[in-house]
């Protein structure tokens, strides 16, 4: 409870984002670009260390439906789709 009291702040803080005009266009890329890049991320992430033209988020984009798509992308897709680890439980009975 006293996490959540602490984070309070920073979500309300949070809250208040926008996303400026200027970064939104409805010709840019869409929900299926978005999903691609969010696809694609640790690879665009590790070119765009090495070299200036490439970006791991698309400005200007069509606004909530990119992001839904990156979200998408990276989450259930992408690099968050991945098992990190497996825990195997083994159960002895004794009699």
């Amino acid at each position: 409870m006293t996490r959540l009291l602490a984070l309070s702040p920073l979500l309300l803080l949070a809250a208040c984002a926008r996303q400026l005009p200027a970064g939104v266009a409805a010709e840019a890329p869409g929900f299926l670009l978005g999903l691609w890049h969010g696809f694609i991320f640790p690879v665009a992430w590790l070119l765009s260390l090495f070299m200036d033209e490439v970006a791991v988020y698309a400005v200007p984009n069509n606004g909530g439906w990119y992001d839904f798509g990156y979200f998408i992308g990276v989450v259930f897709i992408g690099v968050g789709a991945r098992k990190s680890h497996v825990v195997y439980r083994d159960r002895v009975v004794r009699r």
